[in-house]
């Protein structure tokens, strides 16, 4: 009988435990790695007037507007998708970082793009290519391949996300799961810094780490997402909920060794 309820006490253990094991693990945030250190100055803009984002391209029906120092970007009556691209090529590698902040905490989605290059290796913006609207599939599952992590989700279909994600396109295949972006409450002003060293990505929010994932297991879930993406353009992606001001874009490549 002793023996019979040891094993029983075994066993209730040993699950317990192995539970608890997993759900710590499950949840545990990426692991942090020591930072490049920044290069030459690549690209910078204030978007603090129109003539700062003079060059760039909008997809979707989005305005901006410039006040005290910052580039607002909503939908008018809230009713599309929109995408805002930077004009420029970046390489590889790259730290990019910007300021943001929510202007309307009841719903948004956002999404920063980068590595971003037509599927043949073309320009995003070659007349060759099929217009884009702000439609999603035409970025995930269209003629541009891509990265994307986003960093912001508060919608209908996921209130109150608490993770951020990391996507490779024109697969649409979830690289990663990473911890919490900027919450969905929050009105505060957030640094956000991208680092794609190689295949190496990762984002962090106020120096956390949010995404932090290597890019080398080309097979994800049956589908082959070829191997890591290279240079590309960035561009800023909003549901059309989304209400955000940005400031302060900066792109930098990376010291000599970092590469």
């Amino acid at each position: 009988m002793a023996q019979s309820i040891a094993r029983v006490f075994i066993v209730v253990a040993t699950l317990f435990f192995s539970s608890h094991m997993y759900a710590a693990e499950a949840s545990t945030p990426p692991v942090p790695h020591a930072l490049p250190a920044k290069g030459e100055l690549l690209y910078q803009s204030t978007m603090s007037e129109k003539g700062t984002v003079a060059n760039w391209i909008m997809e979707g029906n989005a305005q901006v507007k410039f006040r005290d120092g910052w580039m607002e970007m909503w939908s008018p009556d809230k009713s599309a998708h929109h995408v805002f691209w930077c004009p420029q090529d970046f390489p590889d590698s790259f730290i990019a970082t910007w300021e943001a902040q929510n202007l309307a905490t009841d719903a948004g989605l956002l999404i920063v793009f980068f590595a971003a290059i037509g599927e043949n290796g073309e320009d995003i913006f070659s007349s060759s290519l099929p217009a884009r609207d702000g439609t999603f599939t035409q970025y995930t599952n269209g003629n541009i391949k891509s990265y994307h992590i986003s960093y912001y989700a508060n919608v209908a279909h996921e209130p109150g996300r608490v993770h951020a994600n990391l996507r490779k396109n024109n697969t649409f295949s979830l690289l990663q799961s990473g911890s919490e972006g900027i919450p969905t409450q929050s009105a505060a002003i957030h640094k956000i810094t991208l680092i794609k060293q190689g295949a190496h990505i990762r984002l962090l929010i106020d120096g956390r780490s949010v995404i932090d994932y290597i890019d080398n297991q080309p097979l994800i879930k049956g589908v082959d997402t070829g191997g890591p993406l290279a240079g590309g353009k960035i561009g800023f992606r909003q549901m059309q909920w989304s209400h955000f001001r940005y400031r302060n874009f900066q792109v930098w490549g990376l010291k000599a060794g970092d590469e």
